[in-house]
């Protein structure tokens, strides 16, 4: 199954239908829906710390947009089943956040990477932010004392994540990028340049407007709105927790690779 070394676009692309990052994914056409339904009656929990006010009540609306972002089946009638990731938008995600990694390396800007999904993909970030360090970039180091969700925030090999209960937290809240960004003000020192996350993190970097790339799923609609409406500047569509994280090693050597950042 490895891919040795960087994989070429079609690689990557059958790379991602083989591990279901993208193609045929795990998350069932239900779940897309009952997401898609629920942040339009205007649950927070799935708006991931962004401000969408009365811009998106209706759930087809919604539907449209991750047809077009993010490759879900489009039909509103097709309510039950599997649903998919376009391969093709994910490589293209893939390649718009690697523009604004490569200019982040170029303006050697100071970058906070965080993650709410550690057991998916916290190598991805680790990898980016390992690679932008090596390039000039000021990887920033979250404050000590951090709280948020009952949790503390706390940061390992540069990424950013809750801890609870000696666990790194799978979290969709956008409190504990409050809690970074508040305790970078308290602390004196700047604002990041840059926010490499997902979940709730990317989206209340974004809304409290720093710019924010990310990786969303396709039953966590919100990034894609934000994208839609420049909030978030790139949401890449994938499975954000597949069988092993060490299928997403070549996405993350494209990635580096086409930001200009692969020293392998």
């Amino acid at each position: 199954m490895p891919i040795s070394g960087t994989p070429s676009r079609a690689e990557l692309v059958d790379h991602l239908i083989r591990t279901h990052i993208a193609g045929d994914v795990a998350t069932p056409r239900e779940n897309n829906l009952d997401h898609y339904r629920k942040l339009a009656n205007g649950d927070r929990h799935y708006w991931l710390g962004l401000e969408l006010g009365d811009r998106w009540t209706d759930e087809q609306d919604v539907l449209a947009v991750m047809a077009e972002r993010c490759g879900v089946n489009d039909d509103p009638e097709y309510r039950f089943g599997q649903d998919t990731i376009d391969p093709e938008l994910t490589v293209a995600g893939l390649e718009r956040m690697a523009a604004r990694l490569r200019k982040a390396a170029a303006g050697k800007e100071r970058v906070l990477f965080a993650t709410g999904h550690p057991g998916g993909l916290l190598d991805v970030h680790r990898a980016t932010a390992g690679a932008l360090r090596d390039a000039g970039c000021d990887i920033v180091v979250v404050p000590d004392a951090l709280y948020a969700d009952e949790g503390v925030v706390f940061q390992f090999a540069d990424v950013a994540m809750l801890e609870r209960g000696a666990t790194l937290w799978h979290t969709h809240s956008p409190e504990p990028m409050n809690a970074v960004l508040d305790g970078l003000e308290r602390a004196g020192l700047a604002a990041p340049d840059l926010v490499v996350a997902d979940h709730g993190w990317a989206g209340r970097a974004g809304q409290r407007g720093v710019d924010s790339v990310g990786f969303a799923d396709c039953n966590d609609p919100a990034l894609f709105l934000a994208e839609a409406e420049g909030t978030v500047q790139v949401t890449v569509p994938l499975d954000d927790h597949v069988r092993s994280p060490r299928f997403y090693d070549p996405l993350t050597a494209y990635l580096l690779d086409a930001a200009g950042l692969n020293t392998a």
